[in-house]
């Protein structure tokens, strides 16, 4: 019993003795991941047991190193070097090796200078613990002026393509736009919240009209500007959304939808005024959801709509729903689990919660008003109207919920459940480009009726 004693003794004194770099030599790395965007690069390491790393900043050449401490070079940690795509604009390449005996060191190359972000993630299903690198460009990109891109491109090619003069047209309300920007003494951020844009359809009564009573905008609707489009592909990058029994993945499918909704809205006018598409991710990338409300509001987005897929437990549920935004409860026990379910994406996706500004930014997305949530419903009613057209609704009217990524003060939001991706059958129409197809020409034609009952109005002098 004494011997026994004494070994038990021994062995804690040494277990003290080793320390906790020797202690975590037991972790072992799982996985990495690298996931490219225009905003930032991220870089993500997923353990068995918590990460401990250290970080230095270095300027010429521009690199930032990070030693993994308490870990042995594995195959996972070798296969971070080939997973650097040569269009990533923010890394140039990734070197790694044995730094010493407890130690893994990563050496990522930059093509800019950069301001890291590093934080650790908590478990949570389908990840163990996750160290990530988030690398923002020091000069951010400006959502707005990449919208201006965008269309710019799209003249030069017209211009080049020697299309008619009457497409290729000289009146560009979107140059305009960031010509008094660009002048402008004082940039701001964020513009002020615009005064009310949209009249309200009153609430009263049936929607529904018959497609021989198609409401005509009125003559005076004519508002000389861009008209813009915020689409919203849900999830991406670490989040990969609901997952079909096929193998589907929500985050695939709906930026597909979304680039081919994207298409279809800029080849498309509301009484002679031109449209633009605003995607907030166009590539396979992690957006925290204040961040997407964040981007339509700067590019001054006349309605924001988010794209998903929906899943269940079971592979019953099937039909499309629309979503707007509540002040209130929801509208039913299914519209608060799925607010919950999709205000969940920011833990899986992964953000920087120690993020100084981040209390800030998420307050001021609760300066949703009445307004707004009037004009989201007779949004998503125009939508149900035209998704119901071209396949099974779940509901057959508008729910709400608290949707975090919703909350925009100033623009008409609202979220599209395409599908149950969970269902069988239904993941395979998702997976259908010809149901695409079907879909996205249901989502032009609400966006195109609900401006037709609200026409947009002329935007606040100087914007």
């Amino acid at each position: 019993m004494r011997a026994d004693r004494r070994r038990l003794v021994k062995a804690g004194f040494l277990v003290l003795s080793l320390g906790t770099a020797q202690l975590a030599r037991g972790a072992t790395m799982l996985a990495v991941r690298v996931w490219p965007a225009p905003d930032y690069s991220r870089v993500t390491l997923e353990s068995d047991a918590p990460i401990q790393s250290t970080q230095t900043l270095m300027a010429s050449p521009p690199r930032l190193a990070i030693d993994i401490e308490g870990m042995e070079l594995n195959t996972a940690f070798r296969e971070l070097v080939g997973k650097v795509q040569d269009s990533d604009p923010n890394i140039a390449g990734i070197r790694v090796g044995q730094f010493n005996a407890s130690t893994v060191r990563l050496v990522i190359d930059l093509k800019q200078d950069i301001t890291p972000q590093v934080f650790n993630l908590q478990p949570i299903a389908p990840y163990a613990h996750r160290l990530v690198m988030d690398l923002y460009p020091s000069q951010a990109i400006d959502p707005l002026e990449q919208l201006i891109r965008e269309r710019s491109a799209a003249k030069n090619s017209a211009a080049a393509n020697s299309l008619p003069a009457a497409t290729v047209s000289l009146n560009d309300p979107l140059g305009d736009l960031i010509a008094r920007q660009t002048h402008s003494s004082v940039a701001s951020p964020l513009p002020a919240p615009m005064t009310r844009r949209f009249p309200v359809v009153p609430s009263d009564g049936p929607f529904i009209d018959s497609p021989d009573r198609a409401p005509k905008p009125p003559s005076q609707a004519r508002t000389d500007r861009l008209i813009v489009v915020a689409l919203d592909p849900g999830h991406g990058g670490e989040d990969p959304g609901a997952i079909g029994p096929g193998g589907t993945r929500e985050k695939d499918v709906v930026l597909q939808i979304a680039k081919m909704l994207r298409d279809r809205i800029n080849a498309s006018s509301v009484n002679g005024n031109p449209m633009r598409a605003f995607m907030t991710r166009d590539a396979d990338f992690f957006v925290p959801l204040h961040v997407r409300v964040q981007k339509a509001r700067r590019v001054q987005a006349d309605l924001f709509v988010s794209i998903h897929a929906d899943a269940f437990y079971t592979p019953r549920p099937q039909g499309a729903s629309v979503f707007a935004l509540s002040q209130g409860g929801a509208t039913s026990t299914a519209a608060r689990w799925m607010a919950q379910k999709e205000n969940q994406a920011d833990r899986i996706g992964g953000v920087n919660l120690s993020e100084q500004d981040s209390q800030v930014k998420r307050a001021m997305l609760d300066m949703s008003t009445s307004a707004q949530i009037k004009d989201s419903l007779n949004l998503g009613n125009s939508l149900l109207l035209e998704i119901g057209s071209v396949g099974r609704l779940h509901k057959p009217q508008v729910e709400q919920a608290g949707f975090a990524v919703l909350k925009a003060p100033d623009i008409p939001s609202v979220l599209v459940e395409t599908a149950f991706i969970s269902n069988p059958d239904e993941e395979k129409k998702l997976r259908s480009q010809a149901y695409q197809k079907e879909l996205t020409e249901a989502l032009l034609r609400g966006i195109l009726q609900y401006f037709a009952r609200n026409p947009p109005l002329a935007r606040n002098r100087g914007i």
